[in-house]
C-alpha cells in the first residue's frame, strides 16, 4: 500500500494553510501537501493530483468553498473532503452534509487535524 498521500489545502488565509500543512506533516511527513487560495485555484490544481484529502475553507474570494466542494466532489468521488470554517450556520453544515463532505469548525488546531486524520483511517 502506498503510504504517500496527497492533500489539497484550500484557504485564502496563508496562516491557515501553513497550520494545516504543519499539523498534517507532523503526523505524516511523507505526504504531499498542495495549497490553493481560492476555489478556482483548487479545482485547477487538483487536476492530476487525485487527492486523498481536501480541506477547504467556506468563505474565500471568488468561488467559495461550498461551490468548489460541490465540483471537487463530482470530480473526485473517492476523495475525503472536509470544509473548515468559522461560519457554523446550520444551513452551511446541512449543505456540506448534502453534498457528502465533512464539516469542521475553525480555528484549525493540531487536535482537530489529528482527529480528522484518525477518522479517515490514515
Amino acid at each position: 500500500m502506498n503510504n504517500v498521500k496527497t492533500v489539497l489545502v484550500v484557504d485564502d488565509s496563508r496562516v491557515s494553510r501553513m497550520m494545516s500543512r504543519q499539523f498534517i506533516l507532523s503526523r505524516h511527513p511523507q505526504w504531499e501537501i498542495h495549497e490553493a487560495r481560492c476555489g478556482e485555484e483548487a479545482i485547477e490544481l487538483a487536476q492530476g493530483l487525485d487527492p486523498f484529502l481536501i480541506l477547504i475553507d467556506v468563505n474565500m474570494p471568488g468561488m467559495g468553498g461550498i461551490a468548489a466542494a460541490e465540483i471537487l466532489r463530482q470530480l473526485y468521488p473517492e476523495s475525503n473532503i472536509s470544509m473548515l470554517t468559522a461560519n457554523v450556520q446550520d444551513a452551511i453544515r446541512e449543505r456540506a452534509i448534502s453534498i457528502g463532505v465533512g464539516f469542521l469548525k475553525k480555528p484549525i488546531t493540531e487536535t482537530l487535524i489529528q482527529q480528522l486524520l484518525a477518522s479517515l483511517g490514515d
